[in-house]
């Protein structure tokens, strides 16, 4: 190295000559004092990193959890989830990364780092109930009960639960107290109205027959819709569910058959029952009966008069399959996912 020359800098060579440059080009002297310079900044940054780190580890007022606090993250209900002052995840049960709130160490939704934050400016546990986004398609949705409160000076416990499907069975059933609030309110009302134009055609005994005819008509829609009421209250209470027996499946058939006969024949409609014999299933006979009989039902009522009605038994692998056929209009195929309600 001989030293900077007329502001150009420049290497003396030691040995034989070759084809390299006696002078190197400003250009790459400047490349190379620049990259030296990066490698010592990277250095510097990466060492002033480490020493906040190691500061932080140190302070005595945001000390690690305690042993065995991973352990029982792990066998709690809950999804936990342990966050430091600056809102990284320090521990967390496999549960919160499956619901997908900690994704690659960090806490994905800031609904939560928010309460985090108030939790552990007051000290106070606060409550929620939170509708968080489940992956990347925002129309799906999970319901997380949450509940977060202070572990430390600076760390804070969130403990979560899903609550989804309790949110979607209260949806269902004040759906379903509505829906039976309105199916109950047109026979009650009819035999309101017909009770009245009784009174008033007393003296017209053709008219106090036609009334009476449509009071029993009305009645008996009211005790129907009662008695499905009762069924699905029934069917909602696991207590009522009896240990399964061997069921004969074509006696079963046969009895939801005789129960909707009557109805079959003042429609004009011929009920056909098929199947084959020696057919065996565990289950609850009642039940069994109420579901198939419910399936002719509604065949019978949805059909046109001088039509068939068929209702087949057979087996099908190790299973037993019964169908119920009919002639009627049928189902729209946007309804058709609605089957399986309450």
């Amino acid at each position: 190295w001989r030293g900077w020359s007329g502001g150009r800098c420049s290497w003396t060579k030691r040995g034989p000559p070759g084809p390299y440059p006696d002078v190197v080009d400003p250009v790459l002297a400047a490349i190379l004092g620049g990259a030296v310079g990066l490698v010592i900044g990277a250095v510097a940054v990466l060492a002033t990193r480490w020493s906040e780190r190691s500061t932080a580890a140190a302070d005595p007022f945001d000390p690690p959890l305690p042993r065995g606090v991973g352990d029982v993250l792990s066998v709690l209900k809950s999804i936990a989830v342990v966050l430091d002052a600056s809102d990284a995840v320090v521990n967390t049960s496999a549960s919160a990364v499956s619901y997908g709130l900690v994704r690659h160490g960090e806490l994905v939704h800031h609904e939560l780092r928010h309460i985090a934050r108030q939790v552990r400016r007051d000290g106070l546990i606060r409550e929620a109930e939170l509708d968080l986004p489940r992956g990347p398609n925002a129309q799906a949705s999970t319901v997380m009960r949450v509940r977060v409160a202070p572990i430390a000076v600076s760390q804070v416990l969130i403990l979560a639960e899903d609550h989804t499907q309790a949110r979607r069975v209260e949806e269902v059933r004040r759906d379903f107290v509505a829906n039976v609030s309105h199916e109950l309110k047109t026979p009650v009302g009819g035999i309101s109205l017909l009770a009245e134009a009784v009174l008033d055609a007393r003296d017209d005994p053709d008219a106090v027959e036609r009334f009476a005819e449509r009071i029993l008509v009305e009645s008996a829609r009211l005790t129907r819709l009662v008695k499905e009421i009762v069924d699905l209250s029934r069917l909602q209470v696991a207590d009522t569910l009896h240990e399964p027996v061997i069921v004969d499946v074509r006696a079963v058939a046969a009895e939801a058959v005789d129960r909707v006969r009557v109805a079959a024949e003042a429609h004009g409609i011929q009920l056909t029952l098929v199947g084959e014999e020696g057919l065996r299933v565990f289950g609850d006979a009642e039940l069994l009966t109420t579901a198939i009989a419910n399936l002719v039902t509604n065949a019978v009522n949805y059909s046109g008069s001088g039509t068939y009605v068929g209702i087949g038994a057979r087996r099908h692998g190790d299973s037993i399959e019964v169908s119920v056929t009919d002639q009627g209009e049928g189902i729209e195929a946007e309804h058709l996912p609605r089957l399986t309600e309450r």
